[in-house]
C-alpha cells in the first residue's frame, strides 16, 4: 500500500494532456466571450505556440495558468497556436565581431567580475571600491549608455553576469543572451526549454569556459561560453512544479543547483494530489553533468488524509531552496536557505538555515527560524487544499550572507519574510546571536513582509530592503492580474550595524506618485547591492535609487517605467523592480526592469548606467 501511494502524484499526470480538453475547461470561459479585455480564441490562433506558451509561463496569462503543469501549457499551446519558428534577432542586433575573447580562468575569477548571484562566494552582495569603478560622485552622475529589449516577453527578472567585458543575462522567453558590456550588442543566444530567471555563473572549462544555469522546468544547463554551443543538460528533479530560481555556485569542480517549486499555487486545483515536492540540492560535476550527490530537504511523501472532495494529500513536502548557496570552503560546508511546507505535517528544515557538507550533502546542522509554516494557495482560497496549520508563508527567499565584522566573530546573515534579519554563529550550530525586526505587516500585505530576495553587507553594515506590499486580490473574474497593488503601502531601507544588530538608519519609502500607472508599489522587494559608500536598491514603483551607506540619503534615483529606444530595435518598456537587483561592475551599473508577476508593471528591459 505504502507504495502505492508513493507513486500516486507521479500516475495522475501520467498520461499526456489534451490541449483541447484542457483549454475547454481552463481557457474558453474567457477566450470564448466577446470581451475587448480578452483575446477571443479566433485571435490567439494567428499567433505562434511559443508566444502562447511565453504568455503562459511569465507572461500576461502566468497568474492564471499557475494551476496548470507544464505539459497542460505546451498542449493548451500546441492546440491554439500555429507551429512556426521564433524570428532570430535581426541582424543589426548582432556586433560587429561576434567572438566571445575570455581569458582563461582568470576572467571568471578577475576583481571587477559580477559573476552569478554576487560577486563572492560569501553572498554580500558588495562590490569593493577598485572592481565597483564608481565614487560616490561617479555614482550620482550615472546617465544611461545603452538599454536591451527582450523580444516577446512582459517580465524582465533574470540578473545579468558581467565579466572579461561581456554581459550573459537570461530571459522569460527561456534565451541566453551574450553581449558586449560596453554596448549591449549580441555576439550569440541559446534557446533553454523554459523560462530563464537563474543568474549565470561562468567558470573555467580546460581552455574555455562553461555557463551554468537553470530554467523554471528543472532543467540544468552548461554552455560554451565562447561560441553559446550546448555542452550538456540535465533534468536535476523531475516533479513537473521544479524550478530553478537560485543561482548556482561552483567549488572544486563541482557545481551546486538549488532546487524550489511553485507547487504551492497547484493546490489551487481542488482536484490536486497536494502535495508532493521536496526541495533539494543537487550537486553535479561540472566536466559532465553527472550527479555527485542529491540532498532533499524533508522526507518521502506519504498519504495524511483526503480533502472534502475525497482527493488525497500528502505530506511532507516543501521546504524548496530558492536562493543561492553560500560556500564556507574552511568548514567544508555550504549554507542553504529553505521555505516553508506545502502541505502536512510541517517539518524542521522548513523556514531554516541549514549547513550542508560539501562533499556528501548530509546536514551538518539545521536552525528553524519558524516553526509549522504548512502554507499552500489554497489557503488564500477555497482552503480545500490548505494544511491544518496554515502558515503565515513567511519563508526564505534570499541566501544567507557569510560576514566576519573587523575584531568580531564570524556570522551567518539572514532576512525572512517575516520582517526578522538574523546573525546565527556558524561555529555553534547556527545558534542565534542577534535578531531585528526590520518590517511589521500591513493591512494589505500578502505574504511577503520583510526581506524577500536579498540583502547586502560591508563589513559594517547590513542592508536590508523591506517589500511589505499592500496587495488586494482581484475579484473580477476577467482580470488577470493575480494581485492589486496598493500604491501606497511598502517599502524602507534599513541599515543595521552587524556587530549587535543595532539600527544605523532608516531611509522611509516612497509612495506611488498620483495617477500612477496600476501595478506601482513602493515595495522595496528587489535584492540589494553596496559599493564603498552606496547601497543600490530598487523599488516596485520602477525607480532605481542609489543612498548614501553613512545616513541612508538619497544620492541618485533614475525612473525606468518609460519606454527606452534599444539596441537591437526591440520595443521594450521598463515597469516595476523586483527578484535580482543591481549588478556593479568596472563602472558601469546594470539592472533589469519589468516585473509582473505578482500585480507589478509588466516590462522587457535591461538597463545599462555610466558616468557621464
Amino acid at each position: 500500500m505504502r507504495a502505492a501511494l508513493l507513486l500516486l502524484p507521479l500516475t495522475v499526470f501520467a498520461a499526456a494532456p489534451s490541449g483541447e480538453e484542457t483549454y475547454k475547461i481552463r481557457c474558453a470561459g474567457c477566450h470564448e466571450r466577446t470581451d475587448p479585455r480578452v483575446p477571443h480564441r479566433t485571435a490567439l490562433q494567428q499567433m505562434s505556440t511559443q508566444r502562447i506558451l511565453r504568455a503562459l509561463d511569465f507572461g500576461a496569462m502566468m497568474t492564471v495558468a499557475y494551476p496548470l503543469n507544464r505539459q497542460e501549457r505546451q498542449a493548451v499551446a500546441a492546440f491554439l497556436g500555429k507551429n512556426v519558428p521564433v524570428p532570430a534577432p535581426p541582424a543589426s542586433a548582432f556586433c560587429a565581431d561576434r567572438s566571445v575573447k575570455l581569458a582563461v580562468a582568470s576572467a571568471v575569477t578577475s576583481k571587477d567580475a559580477w559573476n552569478g548571484w554576487s560577486p563572492r562566494a560569501d553572498n554580500t552582495r558588495f562590490q569593493p571600491a577598485e572592481a565597483a569603478g564608481l565614487s560616490i560622485d561617479a555614482v550620482k552622475k550615472l546617465k544611461l549608455k545603452w538599454a536591451f529589449g527582450f523580444d516577446g516577453d512582459v517580465t524582465a527578472f533574470a540578473q545579468p553576469t558581467v565579466t572579461g567585458g561581456q554581459v550573459f543575462v537570461g530571459g522569460a522567453g527561456g534565451i541566453i543572451h551574450a553581449m558586449r558590456a560596453d554596448s549591449g550588442c549580441l555576439q550569440w543566444t541559446f534557446q533553454a526549454n523554459g523560462p530563464v530567471r537563474s543568474s549565470i555563473l561562468a567558470v573555467p572549462l580546460g581552455r574555455q569556459h562553461a555557463l551554468l544555469f537553470g530554467d523554471q522546468t528543472g532543467w540544468f544547463y552548461a554552455l560554451q561560453a565562447e561560441t553559446g554551443k550546448l555542452l550538456w543538460q540535465k533534468k536535476v528533479e523531475e516533479h513537473d512544479a521544479a524550478r530553478l530560481t537560485g543561482a548556482p555556485v561552483a567549488h572544486d569542480g563541482v557545481v551546486f543547483v538549488p532546487v524550489a517549486s511553485w507547487e504551492e499555487t497547484r493546490s489551487l486545483d481542488p482536484t490536486y494530489v497536494c502535495c508532493t515536492f521536496r526541495g533539494s540540492i543537487v550537486a553535479l560535476r561540472i566536466r559532465d553533468g553527472a550527479q555527485v550527490w542529491k540532498s532533499y530537504m524533508v522526507g518521502l511523501p506519504k498519504e495524511t488524509g483526503k480533502n472534502k472532495r475525497g482527493v488525497p494529500q500528502l505530506g511532507p513536502s516543501g521546504a524548496g531552496i530558492w536562493a543561492a548557496p553560500t560556500l564556507d570552503a574552511k568548514r567544508g560546508v555550504m549554507y542553504v536557505a529553505t521555505g516553508d511546507n506545502y502541505s502536512s505535517p510541517p517539518t524542521e528544515t522548513s523556514d531554516a538555515i541549514i549547513a550542508l557538507d560539501l562533499k556528501t550533502g548530509k546536514i551538518v546542522w539545521s536552525r528553524q527560524t519558524l516553526p509549522g509554516d504548512a502554507y499552500n494557495s489554497s489557503c488564500g482560497t477555497d482552503k480545500l487544499n490548505c494544511p491544518a496549520e496554515d502558515g503565515p508563508d513567511y519563508d526564505f527567499g534570499s541566501s544567507a550572507m557569510l560576514v566576519a565584522p573587523p575584531g568580531g566573530r564570524e556570522l551567518l546573515l539572514a532576512g525572512q519574510k517575516s520582517g526578522m534579519v538574523y546573525a546565527l554563529d556558524p561555529q555553534r550550530q547556527g545558534e542565534i546571536v542577534w535578531q531585528v525586526r526590520i518590517a511589521t505587516p500591513g493591512p494589505l500585505a500578502v505574504t511577503s513582509v520583510g526581506v524577500q530576495w536579498g540583502m547586502a553587507a560591508d563589513g559594517q553594515k547590513l542592508y536590508a530592503a523591506s517589500s511589505n506590499s499592500g496587495r488586494e486580490r482581484a475579484t473580477d473574474p476577467l482580470d488577470i492580474r493575480r494581485n492589486i497593488m496598493d500604491p501606497n503601502q511598502g517599502g524602507g531601507l534599513t541599515a543595521l550595524r552587524i556587530a549587535d544588530g543595532s539600527r544605523a538608519w532608516y531611509a522611509p519609502p516612497i509612495v506611488c506618485a498620483q495617477g500612477a500607472p496600476s501595478g506601482c508599489s513602493p515595495a522595496q522587494s528587489a535584492a540589494v547591492t553596496a559599493i564603498p559608500g552606496v547601497v543600490f536598491s530598487a523599488s516596485m514603483d520602477g525607480h532605481l535609487r542609489a543612498y548614501s551607506s553613512e545616513n541612508g540619503a538619497i544620492l541618485w534615483d533614475f525612473s525606468t517605467a518609460r519606454e527606452f529606444k534599444t539596441v537591437n530595435g526591440v520595443k521594450a518598456t521598463g515597469g516595476s523592480i523586483d527578484g535580482p537587483g543591481v549588478v556593479v561592475s568596472k563602472g558601469m551599473v546594470f539592472v533589469n526592469s519589468g516585473y509582473s508577476r505578482f500585480g507589478g508593471m509588466a516590462g522587457n528591459v535591461l538597463l545599462a548606467f555610466e558616468p557621464e
